[in-house]
């Protein structure tokens, strides 16, 4: 892990995906100076797409007022973009409305083994505004738990077939593969014309991220900025 005053190929970088919890965010608030920044990539022509866990009615709301270009939300489980000229919000589901909804009856379930399994675990205040997933918090709106049991929360997601994504305060967790690394490739595609996976493709955008969910994302991109909290 290198300073970031060490990054000396800032300069080619054409966007930047970037975390929100505790990354954007400093104790759970957007900043002025956060958004300013937000702000100041767009004003010079970079592209600038949050990476997040949290959930579609937020994502809602930050594809349309942020200065972003786009959001992927749910750890992979969409992305949407807000098309200016079309006045519309696209929303690019990895699973149809169908399969989405087939999935709650099992989702509950397996909320009910871990609020059961695990004493102090509580369902994310945001789980409402879901639709993709199961997020269960151990430490935004409750207080902190071990990291025994933690790794509890992602073995019962696990072995119920679930994708779980560890972040900062809560484990995301979705039937199916998913992450977003996953459907940032698909928004790179569809909304850009950007295949990630052509040489030398990704060494024109950086990655900043702060939880072990966003080791796909730390793995893939060779400019990758890790905030300090990341050692934690």
């Amino acid at each position: 892990m290198r300073q970031l005053s060490a990054f000396r190929e800032a300069g080619r970088v054409r966007g930047v995906f970037c975390d929100i919890d505790d990354t954007l965010t400093t104790d759970g608030r957007l900043t002025a100076e956060a958004y300013a920044a937000l702000e100041r990539l767009r004003a010079a022509g970079k592209l600038m797409v949050p990476i997040t866990g949290r959930p579609a009615g937020w994502c809602d709301h930050i594809a349309r007022l942020w200065p972003v270009d786009a959001v992927v939300g749910e750890s992979g489980g969409f992305y949407f973009c807000y098309d200016a000229a079309a006045r519309r919000l696209v929303r690019r589901f990895l699973d149809d409305e169908a399969t989405r909804a087939a999935q709650r009856a099992r989702l509950a379930a397996v909320r009910g083994r871990i609020l059961r399994d695990v004493p102090g675990s509580a369902v994310a205040s945001d789980q409402p505004f879901r639709e993709t997933g199961l997020a269960i918090d151990f430490c935004e709106d409750v207080p902190r738990l071990s990291a025994a049991a933690v790794e509890r929360i992602v073995a019962i997601m696990e072995a119920s077939g679930l994708t779980a994504t560890l972040g900062s305060t809560r484990v995301d967790g979705r039937f199916g593969h998913c992450d977003a690394l996953g459907m940032t490739r698909t928004l790179m595609q569809e909304r850009f014309g950007v295949d990630l996976d052509q040489p030398g493709a990704r060494a024109d955008y950086a990655f900043v991220g702060a939880s072990p969910g966003d080791a796909p994302m730390f793995a893939f991109f060779p400019h990758s900025v890790g905030v300090a909290n990341v050692r934690d």
